[in-house]
């Protein structure tokens, strides 16, 4: 049988030891290590690797996003899956956008997440039943009520939960190693595409929506 090595990337203690005892509890994965930021993620991807990735959004040194980006340009054999407190209807189709193998839920039980582990191992991506039908809705064109954010590109969504923090635009170009004409330059277009004036504005919509990180 085939062994699975998992690996977690979350700021709680908590999580991390239950998320371990989950995974030692089947036979065909093993324990590959945790980090609670996403620069001890990036070393712990560099010294020892893993099959899957369980990745938290929210950690307190960088955004999930940030660090899923890196690991798809630098680790992309590994398999990142993201296990967050967020809605999967608010954040699940720009994360799998970004890369990432699936979108896991806090709440979801122990079978759930084997699953999705299993199935990102075999190269599949993990999509629940809610966030299929956030994306049967995207296919046929958005359906009544589905959120305007989803209508935004990887790079904007990325840009736009920048901005909902209160980033300026000097300090997202330099965490993104971007010209400050190309974020304005994105900031514009992401106006535009959410019917919205100021940062302000994308700022009560994140908030409205469950979008800070």
């Amino acid at each position: 049988m085939p062994v699975i090595r998992v690996a977690v990337v979350d700021d709680h203690q908590l999580v991390r030891i239950g998320l371990r005892q989950i995974i030692e509890a089947q036979a065909d994965f093993v324990w590959a290590g945790e980090a609670k930021t996403g620069r001890e993620a990036l070393t712990l991807l560099h010294s020892t690797g893993c099959d899957v990735l369980l990745l938290d959004l929210s950690l307190p040194d960088m955004s999930g996003l940030d660090v899923l980006r890196q690991i798809k340009s630098h680790h992309d054999s590994v398999a990142t899956l993201v296990l967050s407190a967020y809605p999967e209807s608010q954040y699940g189709l720009n994360v799998l956008r970004a890369g990432a193998s699936g979108f896991v839920s806090k709440s979801a039980d122990d079978g759930e997440l084997c699953r999705a582990i299993r199935a990102s191992m075999r190269g599949g991506r993990y999509v629940s039943p809610e966030l299929a039908q956030v994306l049967v809705s995207g296919m046929q064109g958005g359906a009544p009520g589905e959120p305007r954010h989803s209508a935004l590109s990887e790079r904007e969504f990325q840009i736009f939960c920048k901005l909902a923090e209160g980033r300026s635009v000097s300090e997202i170009a330099a965490g993104l190693f971007l010209s400050v004409k190309t974020i304005s330059t994105y900031r514009t277009r992401i106006l535009e595409k959410m019917g919205m004036k100021t940062n302000a504005d994308i700022t009560y919509y994140a908030i409205k929506n469950n979008l800070l990180q």
